[in-house]
């Protein structure tokens, strides 16, 4: 979700940042550690999206600004149909506003909860999907970290996509990562390994083995081994080497594909595009038809209700201190009292901590790229005009 009509685009200021009041807030519909996030459509397009907002005070009490601009940057640099797209960046006094694309169907956490069963065909074909999106990530050098299914979103066909990039870490060349990061449940044995001294760091298969407890989970409705968050990392060490039991109802394919994701060593395990696409349990998909999402997954999200928690609208409404729907006059009274008092030391650390934040907007990215593409055609249509030309000249002189 996201694209443009060309009317709309011609209609768009390409000189105008984007800010707050250029969405009306429609309703909310989720919450992380560090935001909460609503449906809001963009006023000049029309479009909907998703609009994640955190409380600029609440991250750096939690030191999280640091990871929310992280987050900010690594999102700005990416583009994938598997993946919740970033559309916009912007700030206010109170918040920080991440927009993306707008996937109504619900994270597979929720439809876990809501007792979905999902088949064997539905696994394989998030397996593809998301597969494509992790070997995406791996040549823009990023780790995800975090993968599990309340990480991800269905749109409103049941195309699986990865969100939430809050600890997701940028490796240089030949770099690997060596924080003990991640829910420890989907932690694949490499991390926790480092956290005992027994592994010098840990790379991209990282990603594929959390893939692989999501999927077990999603189809077993039971994750692979017996890990919470209250589990010691030598006690994940003891349980991560013990045995998988596979339901006698899952066919060999699938049995052997999970297998292969949840190889504990990483070296050996199934972690790249190309080996997944030659699995037997995936060689009946066309790679092309996946990426246009032309295929139907087994499992459609419900149409006639949000697919999510619906007491995160009355929080918002009822319980939030700072209801986004009073935000216009909450700020032009703050604007008021901050004309007649002094400048605030604190303001002065939280603008050092903002330095590094940046204005994003896709839709003015996608004009200019639009715009360089018909440079690029004329310039190309020229020479190739002159050249005919020439050729003509030559011939009728010679």
């Amino acid at each position: 979700m996201g694209v443009q009509s060309s009317s709309n685009r011609d209609n768009l200021n390409i000189g105008e940042e984007v800010n707050f009041d250029h969405f009306q807030i429609l309703r909310a519909i989720g919450k992380g550690s560090f935001g909460k996030v609503c449906i809001v459509q963009k006023k000049d397009t029309k479009q909907m999206y998703a609009m994640k907002y955190m409380s600029k005070s609440q991250c750096i009490e939690r030191d999280a600004m640091k990871n929310v601009l992280k987050e900010m940057e690594i999102l700005t640099t990416l583009e994938h149909p598997f993946l919740v797209n970033l559309w916009f960046c912007f700030q206010d006094e109170e918040d920080l506003f991440m927009v993306s694309d707008l996937l109504l169907g619900g994270d597979l956490r929720y439809h876990i909860t809501q007792d979905v069963k999902f088949t064997e065909e539905t696994i394989h074909l998030y397996a593809f999907e998301l597969g494509l999106a992790l070997d995406y990530l791996k040549t823009k050098h990023i780790i995800h970290r975090d993968i599990k299914p309340d990480n991800i979103l269905l749109d409103e066909e049941g195309h699986a996509h990865i969100t939430d990039f809050n600890i997701a870490t940028v490796l240089e060349e030949n770099q690997l990562a060596t924080s003990m990061s991640g829910t420890k449940p989907y932690i694949a044995p490499e991390i926790f390994l480092v956290a005992l001294d027994e592994c010098i760091g840990y790379s991209y298969p990282a990603d594929w083995w959390s893939l692989g407890v999501t999927l077990f989970e999603i189809l077993a409705r039971g994750r692979p081994f017996d890990i919470h968050s209250h589990t010691s990392v030598k006690d994940m060490k003891s349980l991560i080497n013990s045995p998988v039991h596979y339901p006698s109802t899952w066919s060999d394919s699938t049995k052997h594909l999970l297998a292969q994701l949840l190889i504990t060593d990483p070296k050996k395990r199934l972690s790249n595009a190309v080996d997944l696409t030659r699995h037997s349990c995936l060689q009946k998909f066309n790679m092309e038809t996946i990426m246009e999402k032309q295929i139907k997954p087994g499992f459609t999200p419900p149409r006639d209700h949000l697919n999510c928690d619906p007491t995160f609208e009355l929080e918002e409404m009822i319980v939030e201190a700072r209801p986004l729907h009073k935000k216009k006059k909450r700020l032009a009274k703050q604007r008021s009292l901050k004309q007649s008092s002094s400048f605030d030391i604190q303001e002065s650390d939280l603008e050092e901590q903002l330095a590094e934040f940046r204005v994003y907007n896709r839709e003015r990215e996608l004009i200019r790229r639009a715009l360089e593409k018909k440079e690029n055609d004329w310039e190309a249509e020229l020479i190739q005009a002159m050249n005919i030309n020439c050729t003509f000249l030559l011939n009728y002189y010679y």
